[in-house]
């Protein structure tokens, strides 16, 4: 099927276009759906609660810049998934590589 194909390539030539960063868009936090018939399994949330980036180190106004969504009106409500979402926060910053925005020494900031 051509249509296939065609889908195919562009998702290709755009993964290139962007390389470096994520071609999944942001990073969102694993949640839990609210009613009964869903709330056994997990999904993406539309971000992270301000608790779980504070518990991770990362400040609000960066998480924005580097690719990590926050939502302010979400809460915490259990131990469980604060720590399910910290531990993800924490495994794509072990992996984040920041590059320069200036090149030269003035240009380069602790942790590029």
């Amino acid at each position: 099927p051509a249509r296939k194909d065609r889908r195919a390539k562009v998702r290709k030539a755009k993964n290139a276009k962007i390389f470096p960063r994520p071609a999944a868009g942001l990073l969102r936090p694993a949640v839990r759906p609210p009613t009964q018939r869903y709330n056994m399994k997990l999904r993406l949330g539309k971000g992270f609660t301000i608790e779980e980036l504070k518990e991770a180190k990362v400040p609000k106004k960066l998480a924005r810049t580097i690719g990590i969504a926050v939502d302010h009106r979400r809460r915490n409500k259990c131990v469980e998934s604060l720590q399910r979402n910290v531990e993800r926060l924490k495994a794509y910053m072990s992996k984040l590589v920041i590059f320069p925005k200036r090149s030269g020494k003035k240009g380069v900031k602790k942790g590029d």
